[in-house]
């Protein structure tokens, strides 16, 4: 019987637990507890691999204009000045090399008008009095090129010198921004001339902090309204504008995060890392997650009406009525089973005992009605 009423109450403790969640909850926290759950963000799907003994420190990437599903990346310092073409399986297509000496070039991108921009902008000492972007048109054919004709136009920021990694081009007016690499702190996003030039030293202006994060490359997105940026670990989405204002971040695969550049499709990056034989993937660009949408400033939540007011809580109160009733028949029933099994046992204990004893089992106690 001892058994009996304990599994009764384990039985007693679940469908308590039941009743609590089958409770209704407050539209509040349902929607709270909705707004929670964003849409499902696809794995990142590894495009190629670089295997190019060329390419030992891939720097920079960047879409070709001029020849689709085709990348161009450079080295790291220690370099010559060339840039590399690959096509969608990581193979080498085109070499091109222009004169340039350069020191240590960290990013690269492409312009509505197929050139190419290579960003002399490293600068791990911060002592470089001044950096330099150099310029290349995207070839016709692609195949190696040994002698490429190039301009360099030379820049220095108000500040001091800064190291930096990333180089963005703005769509639509092909405006160049550096946005510079701190390993403490943030760094800052600067802009170019409009129109620079290839005589003297141009001037950067300071725009804004950067997002938090060692950032090592970014990208504009086509549309001219969003850039991406990489660090080490992640992308981060930012809405461009007068502030630039960093929007939703994304885990990137791991590895030592250098590049990132338009993907193949709508609304993807690749992201590539250093090192002999990185990958290659393409991720989402992260994106700001919907938000329910509120009530209009001018509008008045309208009420409920009085049929809907009360079929709603005739419905609450109808389950709730439910899970009381049985609640309460369970509750009767443990009293039933439970209790008068106990006195009946001690009952048969106290006779028991007076058998062997030899006295008379007593005579229950019964009370008296006047």
């Amino acid at each position: 019987m001892r058994q009996v009423r304990t599994a009764l109450a384990l039985l007693g403790a679940t469908l308590c637990t039941l009743a609590g969640v089958a409770l209704p909850t407050s539209p509040a926290a349902a929607g709270s507890a909705g707004s929670d759950a964003g849409p499902t963000t696809p794995a990142p799907k590894k495009l190629f691999t670089i295997r190019d003994e060329r390419i030992q420190e891939s720097s920079g990437l960047a879409k070709s204009v001029k020849h689709p599903g085709t990348y161009w990346t450079v080295n790291d310092s220690g370099d010559t000045g060339r840039v590399f073409a690959l096509d969608a399986t990581g193979k080498v297509k085109a070499v091109l090399r222009f004169g340039a000496k350069v020191t240590d070039v960290e990013a690269l991108g492409v312009d509505r008008d197929g050139t190419i921009y290579i960003a002399d902008i490293g600068d791990n000492k911060a002592n470089r009095e001044q950096i330099e972007i150099y310029t290349i048109p995207e070839p016709e054919t692609l195949e190696d090129e040994s002698n490429v004709k190039y301009h360099r136009f030379d820049f220095k920021y108000p500040d001091g010198a800064h190291d930096a990694e990333t180089l963005l081009i703005e769509p639509g007016t092909s405006q160049l921004y550096i946005v510079t690499k701190a390993l403490k702190g943030t760094g800052a996003i600067y802009a170019a001339p409009p129109a620079p030039s290839r005589e003297g030293t141009n001037d950067l202006t300071k725009l804004a902090a950067a997002p938090s994060g060692v950032i090592t490359d970014g990208t504009f997105l086509p549309d001219g309204q969003r850039v991406v940026l990489r660090t080490y670990a992640d992308v981060t989405t930012v809405a461009w504008g007068e502030t630039p204002n960093a929007i939703a971040r994304g885990a990137a695969p791991l590895g030592q995060g250098e590049t990132v550049a338009v993907g193949p499709t709508d609304g993807t990056v690749l992201v590539g890392s250093e090192g002999p034989n990185s990958g290659v993937y393409q991720v989402q660009v992260p994106a700001k997650a919907a938000a329910s949408t509120p009530p209009s400033a001018s509008a008045t939540p309208k009420p409920a009406t009085t049929t809907d007011s009360n079929n709603a809580d005739s419905g609450k109160s109808h389950n709730l009525r439910w899970i009381i009733i049985g609640a309460a028949l369970f509750a009767l029933i443990i009293t039933v089973i439970t209790f008068p099994p106990g006195r009946r046992e001690r009952q048969d204990r106290q006779a028991e005992n007076a058998r062997l004893t030899g006295q008379s089992p007593p005579t229950p106690h019964r009370r008296q009605h006047s």
